[in-house]
């Protein structure tokens, strides 16, 4: 499975979650997020990375405009939409975009079943909450386009490897506080995701 390391806030835990094996950094640019990091910080940190890493810009209730210019002046590679956007928002996106569905029940999950999309667990406030999403609701699916968030940590995500998703993302489960990165911790999330 491909990983995600999300929330990342300086460099050290950028470089620490590439030189694991992290195929793709989350930033978020949601300011009410105890992760929140500008466009500009974001920046200072994505243009000292190496190539082939992605980039993955987290977004909340923004309209196409400000996700193409934050995504420009950051250097993000990837949109990851945690909102229902209006169709006019995708289609005036300048930059390739991961669309989010907060699962409450089972039937959630298949929505955009046509489509590689993110799929986290349910609550009020948006990333990083550490809630886990019912696994059982993905028996007898097709996982290969799903990446798996909420509540994943190096205890549990071997766990979920049986289901085939294309990979995982972990944001509070590899933290020593918000937006702050164990580095054992990630390398061992790593190693067990793969």
């Amino acid at each position: 499975m491909r990983t995600k390391i999300c929330g990342i806030t300086n460099y050290k835990d950028a470089i620490d979650a590439i030189e694991s094996g992290a195929d793709a950094l989350g930033f978020v640019f949601y300011e009410k997020s105890p992760r929140y990091i500008s466009p500009k910080d974001a920046k200072k940190i994505i243009q000292r990375l190496p190539p082939f890493v992605e980039k993955v810009a987290l977004f909340v209730n923004q309209d196409s405009n400000s996700i193409n210019a934050k995504c420009k002046e950051s250097g993000a590679t990837l949109a990851q939409l945690h909102f229902d956007a209006s169709d006019e928002v995708y289609k005036n996106l300048d930059i390739p975009y991961i669309k989010v569905i907060r699962a409450k029940s089972s039937k959630d999950i298949l929505k955009y079943s046509d489509e590689y999309r993110l799929v986290d667990a349910y609550c009020e406030a948006y990333g990083g909450a550490g809630k886990r999403i019912n696994i059982e609701w993905f028996d007898d699916i097709d996982c290969s386009k799903i990446i798996l968030a909420g509540g994943l940590d190096s205890t549990n995500v071997k766990r979920v490897k049986k289901y085939g998703f294309y990979g995982v993302d972990v944001s509070s489960g590899v933290e020593l506080s918000y937006g702050i990165k164990d580095s054992s911790k990630v390398k061992e999330f790593i190693v067990n995701a793969s």
